[in-house]
C-alpha cells in the first residue's frame, strides 16, 4: 500500500470513520469468505495498480454503506497468488460478487462510486 493511502486511512480512523474491510488471505478465505453467512463482495488488488488505488478508496466508502448486508474483502495479488488463480483473475482490480464462497459475477476494472454502487444493487437484487 503506498504511503499516502496508508496516511489517508489513518486519518480516517482518527476521525472515527468506520471501516467494513477484511484484508484475506489463504489462512482465512473459507472463514471470511466462504462461510459469511452473506454475500461477499472480493477486491483483488495489487500496490502497483494505479486503478487498484484509484479503487481503494471507493471500496472503502461502500463499505461502510453495505454494512451488515455485504461483506467486502481485499486479496493482496502479490502477497496471495493463489486465491487469484481460485476465481481465475486475470487483471485488476477485478470484483467478484460470491454467495457461499461460489461466484454469482464479477466486475473487472475501476468504476467511480456511483456506478459501482448501481452494479452493486444489481447483482444484490440477483442473490
Amino acid at each position: 500500500m503506498c504511503k499516502h493511502n496508508v496516511q489517508r486511512i489513518m486519518q480516517r480512523m482518527h476521525r472515527g470513520a468506520k471501516m467494513s474491510i477484511t484484508h484475506v488471505k489463504n489462512e482465512n478465505f473459507e472463514k471470511e469468505v466462504k462461510n459469511a453467512g452473506i454475500p461477499v463482495l472480493i477486491d483483488f488488488w495489487a500496490p502497483w495498480c494505479g486503478p487498484c488505488q484509484m479503487m481503494g478508496p471507493v471500496f472503502e466508502e461502500l463499505s461502510n454503506e453495505y454494512e451488515g448486508k455485504l461483506k467486502f474483502v481485499k486479496v493482496n495479488t502479490e502477497e496471495e497468488r493463489q486465491l487469484p488463480g481460485k476465481y481465475s483473475v486475470m487483471g485488476i482490480p477485478s470484483l467478484v460478487l460470491t454467495k457461499d464462497g461460489e461466484e454469482v459475477d464479477r466486475i473487472v476494472g475501476f468504476l467511480p462510486k456511483n456506478a459501482l454502487k448501481m452494479k452493486i444493487d444489481e447483482l444484490l437484487a440477483k442473490t
